[in-house]
């Protein structure tokens, strides 16, 4: 492929990439965040809502790396997501770090809930992580903990959707 054609497809990829995060950027609703803040953070409804930011921005990650079509495309979004990260504003500049250092932890830990490309995530396990960070109890299946991973669920559905939408679907021969 000739220089500017791999420069246009490279840019093509980066601008997919930036879409995607851009969806995986929304605010949770307001009543996720009530939701958890009685749920697990005793009423701290800033930790829900970074708790929930934090699980879908992970959950987005791991389906880009784990489901998208070409391998190129994870990193796309990976380095889309560390680009997000430095313009958030609202993350201080003087938090930025710690702020990755969590999202890294979380990132890792969801990755380990979903688990490998051919195991279905249980609702069960995000629930409990999303619980754990939070605050919560999570060592029983109970209520709150199938509340949480239906919720999660949903999120890394919405990021199979938008990743399909965006980057595209594989098509077969026939």
């Amino acid at each position: 492929m000739p220089i500017f054609g791999r420069w246009k497809a490279e840019r093509r990829l980066q601008e997919r990439a930036e879409r995607f995060v851009a969806r995986l950027l929304e605010d949770p609703d307001a009543a996720q965040v009530e939701w958890l803040a009685g749920a697990a953070t005793r009423g701290d409804r800033d930790h829900a809502l970074w708790e929930l930011r934090y699980a879908r921005r992970a959950l987005g990650l791991v389906s880009a790396q784990r489901d998208a079509l070409d391998d190129r495309t994870g990193a796309a979004v990976a380095h889309a997501m560390a680009a997000a990260f430095e313009r958030d504003r609202h993350i201080g500049r003087d938090r930025l770090e710690l702020a990755q250092r969590q999202f890294n932890a979380r990132l890792s830990a969801y990755r380990d809930a979903v688990g490998a490309r051919l195991t279905a995530a249980t609702p069960g396990r995000l629930g409990r992580t999303l619980l754990a960070f939070a605050g919560g109890s999570f060592r029983e299946l109970d209520a709150n903990v199938e509340h949480a991973g239906a919720l999660l669920a949903a999120d890394l559905r919405a990021a199979n959707e938008a990743l399909r939408e965006i980057f595209g679907t594989a098509t077969l021969p026939e």
